[in-house]
């Protein structure tokens, strides 16, 4: 567990197949929390860095996030304030993916918007971007 930071409801899990006392459970996490040792919006920050460095969209972060057990404003907040520029991220996703050329055809379209739109970029924005 030291390797990376854990949301709450990761570590209530993890804890529970070793102890059934849910009441001991919520005690050791808020004496964690309470010491600085378990922080959910430590974690939220150091997980929004990772997915954004390996090419995920803010929609599949903030799914993730959420997936975690991390509240809709912490998520808010590390996303809103982290200052990133989506469509030269998804740019850059697309690249790497499929070169430097723009779509010829409309299954090589179809294609890439399938792709960006699984990575969590929104229509909107993967539209703006085949353009």
């Amino acid at each position: 567990m030291a390797r990376r930071e854990h949301s709450r409801q990761e570590l209530a899990y993890k804890l529970a197949r070793g102890c059934e006392d849910q009441s001991l459970i919520g005690e050791l996490l808020d004496k964690l929390s309470s010491e600085g040792l378990q922080s959910d919006e430590r974690f939220t920050e150091s997980f929004v860095n990772h997915r954004i460095d390996s090419g995920k969209g803010p929609m599949k972060i903030h799914q993730e996030l959420r997936e975690r057990g991390i509240e809709k404003t912490v998520i808010q907040q590390y996303l809103g304030s982290c200052s990133i520029d989506w469509l030269s991220h998804a740019e850059t996703a697309r690249i790497k993916k499929f070169g430097d050329s723009i779509p010829a055809n409309c299954a090589e379209k179809s294609k890439q918007l399938r792709f960006l739109l699984n990575r969590g970029f929104s229509s909107q924005l993967i539209s703006q971007l085949l353009s």
